[in-house]
């Protein structure tokens, strides 16, 4: 389908953008609302299916059968309409971000410093670069603690290779429990018999 020429004066032009706009707004509600009924829809279904399976009556499999059918209808007719605006969409969840451990926990700092003071390349002098800091909970008897493991980092001054000493290993992959940690939690559950909300 051709389209008709724009109009040259700016009011003209300005009039037509607001009746766009208004016009794509007012898709951006009835899409939004299509997929409130849709999203109200399938739960209805299934607290209906769950009530199904409870106990057997003709009335709830008419009613599964016609939310099945209108469900069926609403997601047809969604297919057949354009697709969303880049504003309407709506956009993926952010990772989770791991909280901090507590401050008030007495803390303990372990410093793993690299085996040898010179580059294994060059032999050059290292100098200080950063330092990366990773925080474990660990569990002393009575009390909790945070042991935090600092790996300084440090560059060559020839040949500016970067030296850093290896990150201890621990229990579980990128998890902050120590091993007095999990030793306690797995005593106090399956020999002590404590539950694990205590």
């Amino acid at each position: 389908m051709p389209h008709a020429p724009l109009p040259n004066d700016v009011e003209s032009l300005k009039a037509l953008v607001i009746a766009q706009r208004a016009a794509l707004e007012a898709a951006q509600v009835t899409l939004l609302s299509r997929d409130v009924e849709i999203e109200k829809l399938k739960i209805e279904l299934a607290r209906l299916k769950r009530l199904r399976y409870g106990r057997s009556s003709e009335q709830l499999d008419r009613q599964i059968a016609q939310l099945e059918l209108t469900l069926e209808e609403l997601e047809a007719s969604e297919a057949q309409l354009p697709a969303r605006p880049v504003e309407a969409r709506a956009e993926p969840a952010a990772a989770p971000v791991r909280r901090a451990l507590p401050e008030h926990l007495p803390r303990e700092t372990i410093a793993h410093e690299p085996a040898s003071c010179a580059c294994p390349e060059c032999g050059g002098s290292l100098r200080p670069l950063g330092e990366d800091t990773a925080e474990t909970l660990e569990y002393v008897p009575g009390r909790f603690r945070v042991i935090r493991h600092v790996r300084p980092k440090y560059s060559c001054a020839r040949c500016e290779k970067i030296v850093q000493a290896a990150a201890p290993m621990r229990p579980i992959a990128r998890g902050l429990a120590a091993p007095g940690l999990l030793a306690h939690v797995l005593v106090s559950k399956y020999c002590d018999h404590v539950p694990l909300n205590r």
